[in-house]
């Protein structure tokens, strides 16, 4: 198995003009997505608060967060962002691929969107 990266553009909500692109590392075991803080920055992103996160070692980690609007494979998705370290690898994580109903297929480096998003278990008839 393989990593899987992906272009993808994060932009300000408030001010959609405002965008960067690059290469984010697809990463199913990152519940959030990650961007340098200087990415963020450039586009006016400013942290709205922190969580704590537990890293891949064990150990805990603050990190500071803020909601931005995230494109690729054609589709968008808000989505939790945490400020990661300058040259810091931006991440995709599993809640926006779910959110977009991405398949991740780690066996032949591929992605695939669905055609329709399941809501099944999430929403019960009134």
């Amino acid at each position: 198995m393989g990593l899987i990266r992906t272009t993808a553009a994060v932009c300000n909500p408030a001010e959609p003009d405002r965008v960067w692109e690059g290469t984010f590392l697809i990463d199913t075991g990152a519940i959030d997505c990650l961007v340098p803080r200087p990415h963020l920055e450039a586009i006016g992103l400013r942290p709205e608060g922190q969580r704590k996160y537990t890293l891949a070692d064990g150990s805990e980690v603050a990190m500071e967060v803020a909601v931005g609007r995230i494109e690729f494979m054609s589709v968008f998705v808000g989505a939790t962002i945490l400020f990661g370290e300058a040259g810091s690898e931006p991440l995709l994580g599993a809640t926006a691929l779910e959110s977009l109903g991405i398949e991740v297929d780690p066996l032949n480096q591929t992605l695939t969107k669905h055609a329709a998003i399941s809501l099944r278990g999430g929403l019960r008839p009134t």
